[in-house]
């Protein structure tokens, strides 16, 4: 039965989701990628879509921004739509020298400040992470994708987007943090609770240290990179 924040109806999802947090995103993803697509919730305008890829079915559904409202998707999904799979399609804001624009980042780990992940397990630091299967898999996914440039390594998942933290931020490149975004950690963390499986595949959109950014143009065909690479890495771990 459809719960508070979607509307579909059991067997409307795909076990396999990928997630970007753009709604319209999640519709150009539907339109392009998956054949047959056909819109099962938009709730608050927060669209979910499954189709097929190669035959396998798929579904696509926008997070919103932010660890409380990738918790409340993720959660319902696992835990209502008999979903098993996530993988965030998102962007982030590269932190080390080494990264280009449009290079993709498989989180295998989060570091976070949200409230919301220091109150699940208080007095606990918890370790956000994500499934193993999938984040090697995407890894390896990465060489049948033309162009695509993947590094894997840690992400900061932030509360926060505009701050000025200069010194926080430098012990984070220091310790090897690859990238800050918003929603990495929440959906890792629901993914635990669920007994489900979770992953984080990031483009780079911009920088901490630099003014260099993606326009939206460049923005949508680099995406892509991010959005095969998660296809490829469902079907190698079926």
């Amino acid at each position: 039965m459809p719960t508070p924040h979607i509307s579909a109806q059991p067997g409307d999802f795909a076990p396999d989701v990928l997630m970007p947090g753009d709604p319209r995103r999640a519709t150009r993803i539907a339109e392009t990628v998956l054949d047959d697509a056909r819109l099962v919730t938009e709730v608050r305008g927060v669209v979910g879509w499954t189709g097929t890829w190669q035959g396998r079915p798929v579904s696509v559904m926008a997070s919103g921004m932010g660890v409380p409202s990738i918790s409340i998707y993720a959660t319902e999904l696992f835990r209502f739509y008999g979903v098993r799979r996530i993988i965030r399609i998102g962007t982030a804001g590269g932190m080390q020298r080494h990264l280009e624009l449009g290079d993709v980042v498989v989180a295998t780990a989060a570091h976070t400040d949200s409230g919301v992940s220091a109150n699940r397990l208080p007095g606990l630091h918890y370790s956000h992470a994500p499934s193993f299967a999938l984040a090697s898999a995407a890894v390896a996914a990465a060489r049948d994708v033309e162009g695509a440039r993947v590094h894997a390594g840690p992400v900061l998942t932030s509360d926060v987007f505009y701050a000025d933290r200069p010194q926080l931020m430098q012990q984070l490149v220091d310790h090897g943090t690859l990238a800050v975004e918003m929603e990495a950690a929440g959906l890792y963390a629901a993914a635990d609770r669920e007994k489900a499986e979770a992953l984080a595949l990031l483009s780079i959109s911009d920088f901490t240290f630099q003014a260099a950014e993606l326009d939206a143009d460049e923005r949508e065909r680099l995406f892509q990179h991010a959005v095969g690479i998660a296809l490829r890495a469902f079907a190698a771990t079926d």
